[in-house]
């Protein structure tokens, strides 16, 4: 049983541009594979995570979640590289595999131009969130040169987040996380010593 319950990290901005600028679609492609680790995932959650990120007419079926959470498992391969050349074969191999052709959308006029590896505008939601998943992820790696995030080093949680920013390497997916694992480690120096 994993210890937080996933809420999206960032409510999506208003600004078209912004809303869909890659490190907000990297950021949703963590929040959905975070939401999607149960193994039963109420539909409901994984649509509300959609709708934080500005989805709209999100009616999802217990089977599109199920198709779902399969692309959220080959997604979460790309976050567990502790390299880029890793992060780069694996998804080298999605693209390859799951997404068809690099093509301009603009949904019939109602959005601005962007990328599309989907087969079409109305592809079903696991195609989509895969193959916009992977798209976000690989400008990322290319941008950065590293991999583009990783997985919680606690042992009681299973997220992934994205990587923001230089410095030091993120080993937690949130504050929460590093703080319960800080003081775990504490208690454990302090009953070391004390057993002494």
């Amino acid at each position: 049983m994993r210890y937080i319950r996933p809420v999206p990290s960032t409510p999506a901005p208003a600004d078209w541009s912004t809303r869909h600028s890659v490190l907000t679609t990297a950021q949703r492609t963590a929040d959905l594979i975070n939401a999607l680790a149960d193994e039963n995932p109420d539909p409901t959650d994984v649509a509300a995570v959609l709708r934080a990120y500005g989805e709209t007419d999100v009616d999802l079926s217990p089977r599109e979640v199920t198709e779902m959470r399969a692309s959220a498992a080959l997604l979460r391969e790309v976050f567990a590289a502790d390299d880029p050349g890793t992060a780069a074969a694996t998804l080298n191999r999605l693209l390859h595999a799951h997404t068809g052709r690099l093509r301009l959308s603009s949904h019939d006029g109602t959005t601005p131009w962007h990328p599309h590896l989907d087969s079409a505008d109305d592809a079903p939601w696991a195609e989509w969130f895969l193959a916009s998943s992977c798209l976000a992820l690989t400008v990322l790696l290319w941008d950065r040169q590293r991999p583009p995030g990783g997985t919680c080093a606690s042992p009681s949680c299973d997220n992934v987040y994205v990587t923001q920013g230089s410095g030091p390497p993120r080993r937690y997916c949130s504050r929460r996380c590093a703080t319960r694992e800080r003081v775990a480690a504490h208690r454990r120096a302090r009953a070391e010593r004390e057993a002494l």
